[in-house]
């Protein structure tokens, strides 16, 4: 999981930015940038992934021989592969989602846009992603990409953020606040 201790803040800075830079240089930014996507996929959908990720237990070859058996069937990149692999041996592999989120904060302001998180309690439509992304768009002036993930706990609704601000619509919100209001009566 994702911390936002300093200290992987750090660490996850530097390597996103080592790894910009690198895929920068190779003109690999789109293909580094689906790797990562794909990778933080893969992360999402298996928790003994994410458990061999973020676990200190394991040794570093371990991981770095394992990460590479899924990098493989995932057909990761080399540039990406070979990063993610350097992480691992580094013992680094626990700030991989730190810097995967660094490594798109870059890339988008590389590319003079803003990236927005969205969370929804199922899957949305190509359709309400594309009317969102027009919406933040006239709202900010500027491109917005979207990170969607999901979150059954929200009932309904979504939460964007975008920077430091977030609009929460969520059902689970509304209900909770209700709630409030019905002690309070």
């Amino acid at each position: 999981m994702a911390t936002d201790n300093h200290m992987t803040s750090g660490v996850a800075g530097r390597y996103a930015s080592a790894l910009f830079e690198l895929a920068r240089e190779q003109g690999e930014l789109d293909g580094v940038d689906a790797d990562l996507s794909k990778f933080q996929g893969l992360l999402n959908g298996s928790e003994d992934l994410k458990r061999l990720v973020n676990s200190p237990a394991f040794a570093a070859e371990d991981q770095e021989r394992a990460l590479k058996a899924v990098l493989d069937w995932a057909s990761v990149g080399a540039t990406t592969g070979n990063f993610l692999k350097v992480v691992a041996r580094n013992r680094r592999l626990s700030a991989a989602e730190d810097i995967i989120k660094n490594f798109r904060q870059q890339l988008a302001l590389h590319r003079g846009e803003m990236t927005a998180e969205v969370q929804s309690a199922v899957q949305l439509s190509d359709e309400q992603l594309a009317e969102l992304k027009n919406t933040l768009k006239a709202s900010y002036g500027k491109d917005v990409r979207l990170e969607t993930k999901i979150d059954p706990s929200l009932l309904g609704g979504l939460v964007v953020k975008v920077g430091s601000r977030m609009f929460d619509s969520s059902l689970r919100t509304k209900l909770s606040n209700l709630k409030v209001v019905l002690k309070g009566a």
